[in-house]
């Protein structure tokens, strides 16, 4: 059964712990981080947890 994703709201700062929400927890970010790192991670993040579902 396909995973179909609606929405997905990614909050992310520099310095601060990105927050995906759809349970995601990622560790906080460098402070040197920049906000595209920030960003590849969330979305790194949500894949992992579209395969993990598409795999149940």
């Amino acid at each position: 059964m396909p995973v179909i994703i609606q929405e997905i709201h990614i909050t992310a700062e520099v310095g601060a712990q990105p927050q995906v929400q759809m349970g995601a927890e990622l560790p906080p970010a460098a402070p040197s981080a920049s906000q595209a790192s920030i960003v590849a991670a969330c979305v790194e993040e949500v894949l992992r947890i579209i395969h993990e579902k598409a795999e149940r």
